[in-house]
């Protein structure tokens, strides 16, 4: 059976360097293969970004509003399904590759920390002291899909995801805010591990362009409509709001409706846009936008009833890694964990399991032959050198980024338990 074609994959430019781009791609590194799989590569990207954990946890990660009692407060997961959707409908209406849009949608923040921007804050102020290092969620993303999340390949081994270039390019380079010239995809292909700073580059392709902006429509709409539910504003903040919609075209009377927002973004950039000027909105939308975005940080994100969690997410984080580091003995560290295993049971298993499938514990003896029926099953790239503090510290990092709030509040419960 024949694979599905690469719908849109030269966005209707048939030219060798359009052929030379799209080799470059859907490069990965080598990953098995079915005989009778139906599927493109992007959607392949698309099914392993859907299967694997951290896409499992985004379900219970912020999104603005943490440990949210109301079942219809917008969480992590919903977002990035809410930027698949809109890349969508940009894509198609393009031209453009749909599956690789929903793809770098689904997977660009799978590196997000627990308690949503609060808890990146305070995980870069500790990569900073303790590694000289910055922490930036969309870099962790790539880290994330690179090196920590696996799926198991037909022997039932864990691999590493191994994504496509495109994908991986995408999924980096969503950060930074739209600005008013139009966006442009680079022309040129560089390593992106190499990439050190938020929004140094463009995306490779028009697709990652695409989700760069999908994913700024796709919150400040729902960012308004979660804080109407939760009744955070005064009227006199709700009226602000309806005035700047009413004032740019968009007729508001009452709450503002998250679906009429959206709507009128996407058609307004899909009218001002193609290929030869670039992905732009209108100067009136572009204005609204700028608009809507500096309201959200006044009176949503700079609310007085987030000031506490944000405080509670610090000292949780804080006190997580005071403690696991608190734990190093070099090789002999399982047992430090294992002697802290009754009174915080979740934390230190969960980052047990992640030692020993992450680092050379794999291959020092006793632990091989210990813990034998465990690590035999992976196939994964080791990360850490457990005899050297620094790569402890960052295996730290990395099991704190991949939390999910949830965790982080039964570890630190944990912590601050006496049974």
């Amino acid at each position: 059976m024949s694979k599905a074609p690469e719908e849109g994959r030269f966005a209707g430019v048939a030219s060798k360097k359009s052929h030379e781009k799209y080799s470059k791609c859907i490069e990965r590194e080598e990953l098995y293969s079915r005989a009778d799989d139906i599927r493109s590569e992007f959607a392949r990207d698309y099914n392993r970004i859907l299967h694997c954990t951290a896409f499992s946890r985004l379900k219970h990660k912020t999104q603005v509003f943490f440990a949210t009692e109301n079942d219809h407060i917008c969480t992590r997961m919903e977002h990035v399904n809410h930027v698949a959707s809109i890349s969508y409908t940009i894509s198609k209406h393009m031209g453009l590759n749909t599956q690789l849009a929903t793809a770098i949608a689904l997977g660009h923040d799978l590196g997000h920390a627990p308690f949503g921007h609060a808890g990146e804050d305070y995980i870069d102020e500790i990569a900073k002291e303790e590694l000289g290092a910055d922490f930036w969620h969309e870099r962790n993303s790539l880290r994330f899909v690179d090196k920590i999340e696996t799926l198991k390949d037909t022997n039932s081994k864990h691999q590493n995801l191994k994504l496509t270039y495109a994908v991986r390019d995408g999924i980096i380079s969503h950060c930074g805010e739209v600005a008013e010239d139009a966006l442009f995809p680079r022309s040129e292909a560089i390593d992106l591990t190499k990439i050190i700073r938020k929004n140094e580059y463009m995306p490779y392709t028009w697709e990652g362009c695409v989700v760069k902006i999908a994913d700024k429509i796709a919150y400040i709409g729902r960012d308004i409509e979660d804080a109407i539910r939760l009744d955070i504003w005064t009227e006199q903040q709700a009226a602000e709001l309806s005035s700047i919609l009413n004032r740019h075209g968009i007729p508001v009377s009452g709450a503002v409706n998250n679906t009429i927002l959206i709507h009128k973004l996407i058609i307004d950039l899909c009218n001002s846009s193609d290929l030869d000027d670039g992905l732009r909105f209108s100067q009136e939308m572009f204005k609204l936008m700028k608009l809507v975005m500096e309201f959200n940080y006044n009176n949503i994100y700079s609310h007085r009833r987030l000031d506490t969690y944000k405080k509670f997410a610090k000292l949780a984080i804080g006190e997580i890694f005071v403690f696991l580091i608190s734990l190093y003995a070099k090789e002999y560290t399982l047992k430090e964990l294992e002697k802290h295993a009754k009174h915080c049971p979740s934390l230190t298993g969960a980052f047990k399991s992640c030692l020993l499938k992450y680092s050379n514990y794999r291959t020092i003896n006793p632990y091989k032959k210990e813990y034998q029926d465990v690590v035999e099953k992976y196939e994964n790239e080791i990360l850490y050198d457990i005899n050297k503090k620094k790569d402890y510290i960052r295996a730290i990092l990395d099991y704190m980024s991949g939390m999910t709030d949830s965790f982080a509040v039964r570890a630190f419960g944990e912590l601050t338990s006496f049974k």
